[in-house]
C-alpha cells in the first residue's frame, strides 16, 4: 500500500515539475512581446491570450502537486497542537464533506465544458485567435489529478487513525529557515556575532582612514 501511495505522490510531483516549465515559457513570451512591441513596434494580439492560458496551466496543474506536499493553506494555529490521530480524523471529515464533492463536480463539469469547446472548435476572441479547447481540457485534467491525490490523502488519514502516526510521503524542495541553514553549514550564533563585530570594526576603520586622509 505504501508503494502505491508514494507512486501517486511521484505522479503528482512529475506533473507539477512538467507544468512548472510554463512559467519559463510565460517569462520568455512576455519578454519577447515587450521587445517586439516597444522596440520593433510590432505588437501581437494573440500574446495576451497565450499568457493567460500558460498561467492557467501553471495554476490549475499545481493543485495535485501542492496537495501531495501538504502545501495548501491550513489553520495551523490549532491543527499543529493536535495529536496525529486527531489531525487525521479532522482531515478525513473535511476530505469527505468538502473535498470529494467539490473536486468531483470540477472534474465532471470540466469534462463536459471541454468536450463542448472541442465540438465547436472554440477559439479566443482576438484579431489573431488561438484554439481555446486544448486549454479547457486542463480543467478536467487538473480535477482528475486532484481527485487521485485526494484519495491517497484519505488513505493516509485512515492509516494514521489506525496506527497513530502519519505514513511517509514523497518529499521535494522545501524552504530552508535560518536555523536549518545554520545546522547545514555548521555555523553557531557566536560565529555570526564575531563576524558582525569584524565587519563593523572593519567598516569603521575604513571610514576613519578615509576621513583622516582628507586635507
Amino acid at each position: 500500500m505504501q508503494k502505491l501511495l508514494l507512486f501517486v505522490d511521484r505522479l503528482s510531483t512529475l506533473a507539477g515539475h512538467l507544468c512548472a516549465w510554463s512559467i519559463v515559457l510565460l517569462t520568455a513570451l512576455i519578454s519577447w512581446e515587450v521587445f517586439s512591441r516597444y522596440v520593433l513596434n510590432v505588437p501581437h494580439a494573440w500574446v495576451l491570450d497565450a499568457q493567460i492560458m500558460l498561467y492557467g496551466v501553471l495554476f490549475m496543474m499545481a493543485g495535485a502537486y501542492t496537495l501531495s506536499k501538504e502545501g495548501h493553506v491550513r489553520g495551523d494555529v490549532l491543527y499543529g497542537f493536535f495529536e496525529p490521530r486527531t489531525q487525521a480524523i479532522w482531515d478525513l471529515i473535511l476530505y469527505l464533506v468538502f473535498f470529494l464533492p467539490g473536486i468531483f463536480a470540477l472534474s465532471y463539469a470540466g469534462l463536459i465544458y471541454a468536450n463542448e469547446s472541442l465540438a465547436i472548435n472554440e477559439k479566443t476572441f482576438s484579431p489573431d485567435p488561438l484554439p481555446l479547447w486544448p486549454f479547457k481540457f486542463v480543467i478536467p485534467a487538473a480535477g482528475f489529478g486532484l481527485m487521485l491525490q485526494g484519495l491517497v490523502e484519505i488513505i493516509r488519514c485512515v492509516i494514521c487513525i489506525r496506527e497513530g502516526a502519519w505514513p511517509s510521503r514523497e518529499h521535494d524542495v522545501e524552504e530552508v529557515d535560518v536555523d536549518k541553514l545554520k545546522e547545514m553549514v555548521h555555523v553557531k550564533d557566536e560565529d555570526i556575532a564575531a563576524l558582525d563585530q569584524y565587519v563593523v570594526g572593519h567598516a569603521v576603520g575604513h571610514a576613519v582612514g578615509h576621513g583622516g586622509a582628507k586635507p
